[in-house]
């Protein structure tokens, strides 16, 4: 374990502050690291497996597209990245989709659809993006403009123009922001990377109500919420609202790099032949392996992610340790009492047998979809030891 650990600080840069754990293997909601330590996981690899590791319907899909042909690019029909993308249609009621291979790449095909959907009808001029504070939406030189944290905005100058930054859940002030200049209102109904904060209902509504009004592209970034995670399909479903374009990734193929964007009636030409394109978008293994958890987000697991979600409340609701609890479904966020570091208790939480993750200050929970009560209830148990831990 210590020659794997050395030879990654020798050969690998040096752009993530990792966790003093080497995985080896995992399977379900455990992972099992090289010296033999089991670990319940409550990242989901930051939100990207759905169905826990190595879900066996999903290794299948993986394995017998493998077996059939890996990659062809997008000069040519393949079948898995049709019956994805019929699919996806089908379930959300949008128009046409692209397909990406992150949630960066995902906003970057939002951010200019919509500029290229404001030149084509208003020229020159009109393509503001309005998104908002505390908001994170990748780490491209473009998304990182989008993205509302000035900590992001260090380095590499010069960023791209024409973003502005609003305060989340202030109608008066998001208002007083739009102007002649607008092309599009770009959120995250809850604030992943930001803190695990979610948006009043009033004011995602709101926002779809100025954007129809005033004829504005409204993006939903569902890279974190989407596919189930917040107990709906996409988030923006409990709030019957009607965004233009829909971006996601993380959880939408189990495990393998790949995202999507969806468009509504509205957009769904915007983009045409040499305006936007990948290599790997859409690759058959990672479509199959999509299809093959698209196939089971319905009804019934999204009950028990909300479920699961009261389980987590009334567990912790009232612990002398828990400030709050934010987030929606199994996107949990966990204020811990002041001074108290969440990276310290990330750490005893590790060395205690539970993997979770962080948000500035907070404790971040992304277990997958599917975990079970006891399972949820045990890695608990661990979080609450190890609070205390650090505390006392």
């Amino acid at each position: 374990m210590t020659d794997i650990i050395k030879e990654d600080n020798e050969n690998i840069l040096n752009t993530y502050k990792r966790f003093n754990v080497v995985i080896k293997e995992g399977h379900g909601s455990t992972f099992t690291s090289f010296d033999g330590k089991k670990y319940i996981d409550f990242s989901s690899g930051i939100g990207t497996n759905s169905f826990g590791a190595c879900d066996s319907e999903w290794v299948n899909a993986v394995v017998n597209q493998a077996k059939t042909v890996q990659h062809t690019s997008n000069l040519f029909y393949t079948e898995p990245q049709v019956k994805l993308a019929k699919l996806l249609c089908e379930k959300t009621g949008m128009k046409k989709v692209f397909f990406s291979n992150s949630g960066a790449e995902s906003n970057e095909c939002a951010i200019k659809a919509a500029r290229k959907y404001s030149f084509d009808k208003y020229g020159m001029g009109r393509s503001e993006i309005i998104t908002l504070e505390n908001s994170f939406h990748g780490r491209t030189i473009a998304t990182l403009s989008a993205t509302g944290q000035d900590v992001f905005h260090q380095y590499f100058f010069p960023f791209v123009g024409d973003f502005i930054h609003t305060p989340a859940n202030d109608i008066k002030a998001l208002d007083e922001k739009i102007n002649e200049k607008t092309c599009a209102i770009m959120i995250e109904t809850v604030q992943g990377e930001g803190g695990v904060n979610a948006l009043d209902s009033e004011f995602i509504k709101h926002i779809d109500k100025v954007c129809k009004e005033k004829d504005l592209v409204f993006i939903v970034d569902e890279v974190q919420t989407g596919n189930g995670r917040t107990g709906y399909l996409y988030s923006y479903m409990e709030y019957n609202v009607n965004p233009n374009i829909v971006t996601t990734a993380k959880g939408l193929a189990g495990g393998l790099p790949f995202g999507a964007i969806l468009f509504d009636s509205k957009l769904e030409n915007t983009l045409s032949y040499g305006q936007h394109g990948t290599t790997f978008g859409g690759n058959p293994i990672c479509a199959s392996a999509a299809y093959s958890v698209l196939t089971r987000l319905d009804d019934k697991l999204f009950n028990h992610v909300k479920e699961c979600r009261k389980y987590l409340e009334n567990k912790l609701k009232g612990n002398k340790y828990i400030k709050s609890i934010s987030g929606k479904g199994m996107m949990v966020g966990i204020e811990l009492p002041d001074g108290v570091k969440a990276y310290d208790v990330a750490v005893k939480c590790m060395e205690n047998g539970l993997i979770p993750l962080t948000a500035k200050s907070k404790i971040r929970l992304l277990p997958p979809l599917n975990i079970s009560i006891e399972e949820l209830d045990l890695g608990l148990d661990i979080l609450l030891k190890s609070i205390e831990e650090v505390i006392k």
